[in-house]
């Protein structure tokens, strides 16, 4: 017997596939070997997206919790008087594109431990939806599923509600 064979190696495919044995999901060290192994990766990433959904909703509430708590006692844009207008020193963003003396609507200044929180739920949810993005480009018709499926649910689940504001805003893109 030779001893210095490798083992199976991870099957990669560029088009669309239904391979399940040798089929690695972004690390070699993911690597299918059984029809089990191939049934918990596909739930391991039906919750993955499941936990995307569930971290875009814990965002919207975070924001809505700190502009409930920071704004305490500041007026809303419905309650201006009419034509009165807030202004909020123009932002770093738009002062180096030149338009810094233009208006700006009245927004609440995040400090700085909250602004760390957004960042990070920020983060995770951008590296989430790349990593699932990975898992998409396997192009394994079962793992493509799995990620819509995981999306689907989690949007069922934590979608229940509706803020008419934000109609239109939400969508499974990368970030």
């Amino acid at each position: 017997m030779d001893h210095d064979m490798p083992g199976p190696m991870c099957s990669m495919h560029m088009l669309w596939n239904t391979q399940v044995i040798d089929t690695c999901i972004i690390f070699s060290s993911w690597h299918i070997h059984t029809h089990f192994q191939f049934v918990l990766s596909l739930l391991a990433i039906v919750l993955l997206g499941v936990l995307f959904e569930y971290l875009r909703v814990l965002q919207q509430c975070v924001d809505h919790r700190i502009a409930t708590k920071v704004g305490k006692g500041k007026r809303t844009p419905a309650e201006w008087e009419e034509g009165e207008k807030c202004q909020v020193g123009p932002s770093l963003v738009c002062a180096l594109a030149g338009i810094a003396n233009l208006p700006f609507h009245c927004r609440i200044l995040v400090p700085t431990h909250f602004r760390v929180l957004r960042a990070a739920l920020y983060a995770a949810s951008v590296f989430l939806s790349f990593f699932l993005m990975l898992v998409f480009m396997t192009y394994n018709a079962y793992l493509i599923f799995a990620v819509v499926a995981g999306a689907a649910i989690g949007h069922y689940v934590f979608g229940g509600y509706l803020e008419p504001d934000n109609l239109g805003k939400r969508g499974m893109a990368c970030h």
